[in-house]
């Protein structure tokens, strides 16, 4: 193995060997006693997001494939969190990091990826796939292309991943096997780790993924149908995709819930007041699907529990999300939502 490489790689793994596990928090509601709600914490990974371990395993698959060397320039189509995460490996071993990005990125994930020594590559449009691979092509780069290798990168047997962290945090619980485990998909990297996971090791827990509007994943997996698309961008970052991305593995879900962008936005003012602390859109996206199952759970008389996640930490959209001027110009009244969220909280209904 060249010298390089078996360096790069021995500093991802101390760099690993330093991180302690995610918090997995416990969420009260008290008005259904029978069923606990955790958020696994992934916000506070070392770049502040769930992505820092798929860019952890994509540096560590190109590297162990051959297509990272020394000098190579690292190149990726990202919305923000994962090009924030692999700007931050790609300092780690001292390369240069251009992220293709969409013209709408907030200026907080902009300013994150130039703080790890990154670049930003804008693309007006959905075509930020097609400007990634030529970027690299003209640098001589490498293109990480998340969205077709999220699901292969990890190893979702075991090995310290997220699925393995859930339940082996989970496992001196009241309830140490989710009924339920609630997650989003951008790649589709997460989702498909988890429900390999959870057939693996034989569980009878089940798969939900929680698709905002704007995005043709709830449609593919009602359908079937791959050729998918559509033309209006998320306006939850980082989840939610214009086509049916090759590494979203509709066959591992048990269920799939289309939340609207109002709902997730409610979702996470809401969430303010029970952690006193800001998370990031996606959150609201996966905790309002959560909700929805659990009131569900509630109706039939189960008990259990149901596991989701805090994909970032929202001070990233404190001029969007959490500025009432932003919500106000794109047309977003939370009221009648965060009306259903504490009716849902006082007395467990939900009745949108």
């Amino acid at each position: 193995m060249n010298a390089w490489v078996s360096r790069a790689i021995s500093l991802i793994e101390s760099d690993f060997n330093r991180s302690a596990d995610t918090h997995l928090i416990k969420v009260d509601l008290p008005a259904t006693p029978g069923i606990d709600l955790y958020l696994k914490d992934e916000s506070t990974h070392p770049t502040g997001s769930l992505k820092h371990r798929l860019a952890r395993s994509l540096f560590l698959f190109g590297l162990c494939n051959g297509q990272i060397h020394e000098n190579t320039v690292i190149v990726e189509a990202s919305s923000g969190s994962t090009a924030i995460s692999e700007a931050y490996f790609a300092r780690l071993l001292g390369l240069r990091f251009v992220a293709v990005v969409p013209s709408g990125t907030s200026q907080e994930k902009i300013e994150q990826i130039g703080f790890y020594g990154g670049e930003c590559h804008f693309v007006a449009g959905q075509d930020i796939y097609c400007a990634a691979a030529d970027l690299a092509e003209q640098t001589g780069g490498h293109y990480m292309d998340q969205f077709t290798f999220a699901e292969r990168v990890t190893d979702w047997r075991g090995n310290n991943n997220i699925a393995d962290s859930i339940f082996t945090q989970m496992q001196t619980e009241r309830f140490p096997a989710p009924k339920w485990v609630v997650v989003s998909a951008g790649t589709g990297g997460t989702s498909a780790t988890i429900g390999r996971y959870i057939r693996y090791r034989r569980l009878a827990t089940q798969l939900c993924v929680a698709d905002p509007e704007h995005s043709v994943f709830h449609e593919y997996y009602v359908s079937g149908d791959r050729s998918l698309t559509t033309h209006q961008a998320s306006t939850i970052e980082g989840i939610g995709r214009p086509r049916v991305e090759p590494s979203f593995v509709a066959s591992v879900v048990d269920n799939m819930i289309k939340v609207s962008d109002e709902a997730s936005l409610a979702t996470i003012h809401f969430l303010q007041r029970l952690l006193h602390r800001r998370c990031g859109g996606s959150t609201g996206t996966n905790l309002y699907a959560a909700f929805e199952l659990i009131a569900q759970m509630h109706a039939a008389g189960d008990v259990g529990s149901v596991v989701s996640m805090i994909c970032d930490d929202g001070e990233r959209y404190a001029h969007s999300y959490y500025d009432d001027e932003w919500l106000a110009a794109n047309g977003f009244d939370l009221d009648l939502q965060m009306a259903h969220l504490e009716e849902f909280y006082k007395d467990g209904a939900w009745s949108v």
